[in-house]
């Protein structure tokens, strides 16, 4: 076990297996010493943990519960970069993270939704999961998913 998947255990969290596409492109490729994973999903055990759209109010998806399915959007993403790399601890960096969040139009708060990928890359990776960041709010995701998350990280050979 690496010391990236020790630490999530420490947390709680494993590591789980790669969610298979949903249509046509794969869950990550790597170009030199980058990966790039595609848009992560909060899929647990083959299924969506969450739908709708983030914001205050009835029938409108807590931003709090939207921070936790962002973390299982990047525990996935670390998932789709382990299936390449095999091992965590080549992971140099987290270079940039990409947070999309289906939002009420009076939702200003995607921001603090995409903290639970972040938070989350931070734990795993100690100084190498500090990253630059874009979180973006959007209509409509996928599956009416809440939030959708993409990585890009450096690794060494």
């Amino acid at each position: 076990m690496s010391a990236v998947e020790e630490r999530l255990s420490a947390l709680g969290h494993t590591v789980p297996e790669v969610v298979p596409p949903v249509a046509a492109y794969v869950p990550a490729v790597q170009q030199g010493e980058l990966v790039f994973t595609s848009g992560q999903l909060p899929m647990v055990d083959g299924k969506l943990a969450g739908a709708g759209k983030v914001g205050e109010g009835a029938g409108l998806v807590d931003p709090e519960e939207a921070k936790r399915l962002a973390g299982i959007c990047a525990l996935n993403a670390i998932a789709a970069v382990k299936s390449l790399v095999g091992d965590l601890d080549k992971v140099t960096r987290v270079v940039k993270v990409v947070g999309f969040v289906a939002s009420d139009p009076s939702f200003t708060g995607q921001p603090g939704v995409i903290n639970g990928a972040s938070e989350l890359l931070g734990e795993a990776f100690g100084d190498a999961g500090i990253h630059a960041r874009s979180a973006v709010g959007v209509a409509v995701l996928p599956l009416d998913t809440p939030v959708e998350v993409e990585i890009t990280v450096a690794v060494s050979a």
